[in-house]
């Protein structure tokens, strides 16, 4: 009697077990079909998401005792079909569950893609398997057993399918109530402008004279735009790039600070519109810039902390045109439950959800444009109209057209068979090892420290690491100085007598006579940078050659480009830079670009083309030969009185960087 009660107790037992385990598995594959299959980023299926890591959970904790005590009471059975697809089944079970947890602890990464299509393929294939167990079960019954009982030849009893519906409908109304409840409770999102009552000074367009738009041309909730330490959450090693890059100190770099608030002070706050755009999205979109409002040079705000945040680039869906001054549409993503929770465990559940379904944040933050040079063309090109300096119409910087007239654009190949194009991205942001999720198969992703050329904003932030990078990247051969060597026909080469019209000037040794005027070619050439040398602001930055001649005794016979005692180039020194003027023909020293409306000098060098300078010396009578010419091409982010000017207390030397140099021996 003992024997029958503990025999009925585990058959009670196990029949209880597999209630449950076939009522989760049907809640579980029903979550997982209706996420995989759904496009949707509504609240209803984040919810099925969550719920399907519940019921993954659950429904691995009782699968796994089943399946030990299944293969207990089956054992002894010799229908071969019958174990070879419960075998089948069980290994897929641990292909499924395996991938499962590796999702549920990791979540979806670029590079193992192949994890999430394993979990999804091989939960159908042990569905359609156990399917097929059950249905042999059926079929290999011996008569004898199907004789026996009505019961026994049911596989799925009635109490089975009433537990799997109980789940199933039980799953869907939780899902439904912490919907509801969540829509409820969920914080809309603003369209209206920060500073209260905006003050629309350059016509109905609220942007104006920034180029940027969005959907209604209505403004973004400051949430929809800031927070880019949540993005750092998972993107740690492109979080530490960003956070040194150019890009995020674009609003708290001291010398634009000191820019926009004399730009607030000339023309009033609504003026900053124009810089905001590409300096500080946050403010312009939110509705800061009117009065009553901050600009993105106030310390401690979202605009001045994050400069072009996160967001700020990886929201924008559509280039508006080319002319630049922040001409992009920015159109905000659609965030994920708890976005903007400050509760820790809410969060952490945002986070959780982002990692295990990103494919909404794939589309929001993936966009194509992104690779695209005319991208860049939004910020990096520039011009400045009549509501601005109340003159007229003037172009600025423009790296994009520099770009597309380069070799590195293959715009200008007569053949357009050629794929090897080069743009902004290539350079600026060359592929690096990562860990980070959205790194590809090789486990590379696109840096986001965006290496170019200044090297002062590294300086005063104490930032080796990026001030190296940044050197690396300026004497990266992609600027060439070469000085000719001097060639002159009156060379005697022997005393036989030659014609001269056979004979081969390029052989022969160079020299000068004491007391001669000595002219050496310098070519210096643009063969790396895929637009003009020097880039953007250059008006603020300085460029130039210095050449140095010494004798044998390094006696100095000649220089030119050198720093007086006050850290100035002397100003008849060879530049490359451009010096903008107002409608009084005064330099526009200040970077006050509202009074600008041309320039009295500009000197550049186009991709891939050259520059040629002529170096006259006189040869003193007192040198010791041989000569050492010397040419470097330098440069600094900052000219002096600009930096003094600008900085303030803040004033540092600006480092200057030696991007090329040659020396010859005559």
């Amino acid at each position: 009697m003992s024997f029958l009660n503990k025999r009925n107790s585990k058959n009670t037992t196990r029949n209880n077990l597999t209630h449950v385990s076939y009522a989760l598995t049907i809640a579980c594959g029903a979550t997982g079909i209706a996420s995989y299959l759904t496009n949707s980023h509504s609240p209803a299926i984040q919810w099925t998401v969550l719920a399907h890591l519940l019921l993954g959970i659950a429904t691995t904790l009782t699968l796994t005792p089943y399946f030990y005590q299944h293969f207990q009471a089956t054992i002894g059975f010799r229908r071969p079909a019958l174990i070879s697809t419960g075998l089948l089944s069980f290994l897929f079970f641990l292909c499924f569950v395996a991938s499962g947890w590796y999702l549920l602890f990791f979540g979806q990464m670029e590079r193992f893609a192949w994890v999430l299509f394993a979990h999804v393929y091989s939960a159908f294939a042990f569905f359609g398997i156990v399917t097929l167990h059950v249905v042999l079960h059926v079929v290999t019954m011996p008569t004898k057993r199907k004789n026996h009982g009505e019961k026994t030849t049911r596989t799925l009893k009635p109490e089975t399918i009433k537990s799997s519906g109980i789940a199933l409908g039980l799953t869907i109304l939780l899902i439904s109530i912490a919907t509801i409840t969540y829509q409820i409770n969920y914080t809309r999102y603003t369209n209206e402008p920060k500073a209260g009552n905006y003050e629309y000074v350059y016509g109905p367009h609220p942007f104006r004279p920034s180029q940027t738009e969005t959907p209604n041309s209505n403004f973004i909730d400051e949430r929809l735009i800031a927070n880019s330490h949540r993005c750092i959450t998972c993107h740690k090693d492109i979080g530490k790039q960003w956070y040194a890059s150019v890009h995020r100190q674009a609003a708290s770099d001291p010398t634009y600070v000191t820019n926009i608030k004399l730009l607030a002070k000339k023309k009033g706050i609504s003026a900053t519109r124009y810089c905001e755009g590409c300096h500080a999205p946050i403010a312009l979109l939110s509705g800061e810039l009117s009065p009553g409002g901050k600009h993105g040079g106030i310390e401690d705000t979202p605009a001045n902390i994050e400069g072009v945040s996160c967001l700020s680039c990886h929201n924008i869906t559509r280039v508006v045109h080319l002319k630049g001054v922040a001409a992009y549409r920015y159109a905000p993503h659609q965030p994920y439950l708890f976005a903007d929770s400050n509760h820790p465990i809410l969060r952490r559940l945002h986070d959780h959800l982002l990692r295990v379904r990103p494919h909404q944040h794939r589309i929001d933050m993936g966009n194509e444009l992104l690779k695209d040079p005319t991208f860049c063309s939004t910020c990096h090109t520039q011009f400045m109209d009549k509501d601005m300096n109340n003159w007229g119409w003037v172009k600025m910087q423009d790296e994009y057209s520099a770009w597309l007239q380069s070799p590195f654009s293959r715009q200008h190949e007569e053949t357009f068979a050629s794929n090897k194009i080069a743009n902004c991205q290539n350079c600026h942001m060359p592929l690096v090892k990562s860990g980070d999720p959205s790194a590809n198969e090789d486990g590379l992703i696109r840096a986001h420290h965006f290496p170019a050329a200044n090297t002062f904003l590294p300086v005063l932030a104490n930032d080796q690491e990026q001030l190296d990078d940044v050197v690396e990247f300026m004497q990266g051969n992609k600027v060439r100085v070469s000085i000719v060597k001097p060639e002159r026909p009156d060379i005697p080469q022997n005393l036989q007598s030659i014609d001269e019209s056979i004979r081969d000037f390029k052989e022969a040794p160079h020299f000068y006579y004491l007391g001669e005027t000595a002219k050496i070619q310098v070519v210096v050439t643009n063969q790396g940078v895929g637009h003009d040398l020097p880039g953007g602001t250059i008006d603020l930055g300085e460029a130039w050659l210095e050449f140095t001649v010494t004798d044998a005794e390094n006696t100095v016979i000649y220089t030119e480009g050198q720093l007086d005692e006050h850290n100035n180039v002397n100003p008849d020194s060879y530049f490359y830079r451009s010096l903008p003027v107002d409608r009084h023909g005064n330099l526009v020293w200040k970077h006050d670009l509202f009074n600008r409306v041309g320039e009295s000098f500009k000197r550049t060098i186009k991709s891939g083309e050259s520059d040629i300078v002529d170096l006259i010396f006189e040869i003193p009578a007192w040198v010791k030969g041989p000569l050492n010419i010397s040419a470097t091409l330098k440069y600094r982010k900052l000219n002096e009185r600009y930096a003094k000017w600008a900085l303030k207390d803040k004033y540092i030397p600006v480092p200057i960087i030696d991007i090329a140099w040659d020396s010859l021996q005559t």
